[in-house]
C-alpha cells in the first residue's frame, strides 16, 4: 500500500494549488480529481488584490499570468440615482490596495483549474483524473480508497485534505458541521464574447430598477457578467431563450457602455443560484483538513472565493479563518444590502449612501476588506453599529 504525506481529494483550484506548492517542497502528494474535463461553473474567475498577493506568496502568480491572467485596473459603481458622468468621476484605481499589484486578476475557471492541475503533476504530485473516492478514514492513521478504471486502490496518508467543493464528501465523512446563512437574492452568471467595446481594464457594478449587474473583463472581448435579482423571481432567467433575456437585462441607462455587453454572444452556460454565506467553525479534525469551498464559502456578491482559497493553502488555520470568514460575511451583507435590493426604499438608501460617502469615506470601509483583505479594515467595520450606520438598519 502506497503512503503519501498528503492525499488531496479534489483537483480544482484549492486542491491543485496546494498539491503544486507541497510537491515543490519535496512532499509526496496524491491529488485526486473526479472529473475528466473541467467545466464552466460560472464562478471563480476574479482574484482580489489581496488574493493576488497570496498567489505570489505561493509562487503561482507568474504561472497564472502566463496562462492568460488579465488584470483590471479600475472600478466604477453605476446607479440609477446618479448620472453616468458622476459615477465615472468617482472611478476607483485598483492598484492602491496591495503592493505591486495593478488590480484584480481574472482568469477563466476551467483553464485556471487545468493550469494548476498540470503544474501539480509537473512538480511531482501523483495527479489522477476520473477517480471516485469510495472510503475515507481519519484519525491517527488516515487512509482512503479510490476507484480508477475499475480498480480499487488503497492508500495511507499523513494528512487527508478535502478540497472537493461545496458538497464536500470529505467534510461529510469527517462530520464537520456546515452552517448556512439565509439567502439574500438570486445571482446569475454568463461568459460573453464579442464585447469588444467594453474597456478591458474596467470592472463595474450597477443597479437599476429590479436588476443589478457586475462585469469583469478577461481580455480579447470576453467579459464575465453577473446579474442579481429578487428572491421571488426564481423563474426570471429560465428557458431556451434565457441567455438572450439575461443579456437584454444589461441594457441600462445608468451605464451606457453596457450596450457592448448586450451585443455580446454567450460563450458558456448561464447558471442561476441563490447568494448566501456558509462556514464551518473548525474546518479540520484528526488527520483531516478542509480548504476552499469545502470549508465554507463567502457570499459570491463580493467575489472572494479564489482569494479565500489561495490564503487557505498556506494560512495559520483555525482562528484566523474563522475571523476572516466572519468579517467577510459582514462585508458581503453590507454590499448586498446596498447593491442587491430593489424598490423605492432601496433606491433611496443608495442615493443617500452616495451622498454621505462623499464626505464620510468610512461608510465604504467594507470595500477595503474586499479589495485589501479582511484584516485591512478597522475592527469596528464588522460590528452591528457600523452596519446600522451604512444601511440604516440593524442586522435581522
Amino acid at each position: 500500500m502506497a503512503t503519501y504525506d498528503l492525499a488531496i481529494v479534489g483537483g480544482g483550484i484549492g486542491g491543485s494549488a496546494l498539491a503544486t506548492v507541497m510537491a515543490r517542497e519535496g512532499r509526496s502528494v496524491l491529488l485526486l480529481e473526479q472529473s475528466q474535463t473541467y467545466l464552466d461553473r460560472v464562478r471563480g474567475e476574479w482574484i482580489a488584490p489581496w488574493g493576488v498577493t497570496e498567489t505570489r506568496r505561493l509562487g503561482l502568480y507568474d504561472l497564472l499570468l502566463g496562462a492568460g491572467g488579465h488584470h483590471v485596473t479600475h472600478h466604477v459603481t453605476y446607479d440609477e440615482t446618479i448620472t453616468p458622468a458622476a459615477a465615472e468621476a468617482r472611478r476607483l484605481p485598483l492598484g492602491i490596495f496591495a503592493a505591486d499589484v495593478p488590480g484584480p486578476l481574472c482568469l477563466g475557471h476551467p483553464h485556471h483549474c487545468q493550469t494548476l492541475f498540470d503544474a501539480a503533476r509537473t512538480a511531482g504530485a501523483d495527479a489522477r483524473r476520473g477517480v471516485v473516492v469510495t472510503s475515507l478514514t481519519f484519525g491517527d492513521k488516515p487512509s482512503l480508497t479510490f476507484e480508477q478504471e475499475g480498480e480499487l486502490i488503497d492508500v495511507d496518508a499523513h494528512l487527508i485534505v478535502g478540497a472537493d467543493g461545496r458538497t464536500s464528501q470529505v467534510r461529510e465523512a469527517a462530520g464537520v458541521v456546515l452552517h448556512l446563512d439565509k439567502p439574500h437574492h438570486w445571482f446569475a452568471g454568463l461568459l460573453v464574447e464579442g464585447a469588444d467595446g467594453w474597456d478591458e481594464e474596467l470592472q463595474a457594478i450597477g443597479t437599476q430598477d429590479a436588476f443589478a449587474f457586475l462585469a469583469f473583463p478577461q481580455g480579447d472581448g470576453r467579459v464575465r457578467i453577473y446579474g442579481g435579482y429578487a428572491l421571488d423571481e426564481a423563474r426570471r432567467f429560465k428557458g431556451a431563450d434565457a441567455p438572450r433575456q439575461f443579456l437584454d437585462a444589461f441594457a441600462m441607462s445608468c451605464s451606457p457602455d453596457n450596450r457592448h455587453l448586450v451585443a455580446g454572444r454567450p460563450a458558456g452556460p448561464l447558471y442561476s443560484y441563490v447568494n448566501a454565506d456558509s462556514w464551518t467553525d473548525e474546518p479540520y479534525g484528526r488527520g483531516v483538513v478542509l480548504v476552499g469551498d469545502a470549508a465554507g464559502w463567502n457570499d459570491p456578491i463580493i467575489g472572494l472565493g479564489l482569494s479565500i482559497t489561495y490564503r487557505d493553502v498556506l494560512a495559520p488555520y483555525g482562528e484566523e479563518r474563522r475571523e476572516r470568514m466572519r468579517r467577510l460575511r459582514i462585508a458581503a451583507a453590507l454590499q448586498a444590502g446596498l447593491d442587491m435590493e430593489f424598490g423605492e426604499a432601496a433606491r433611496e438608501r443608495r442615493r443617500l449612501h452616495f451622498e454621505r460617502t462623499a464626505t464620510d469615506p468610512s461608510l465604504n470601509m467594507h470595500s477595503i476588506a474586499v479589495l485589501a483583505g479582511p484584516e485591512a479594515a478597522p475592527p469596528e467595520t464588522f460590528t452591528p453599529k457600523h452596519r446600522e450606520r451604512v444601511l440604516g438598519r440593524a442586522e435581522t
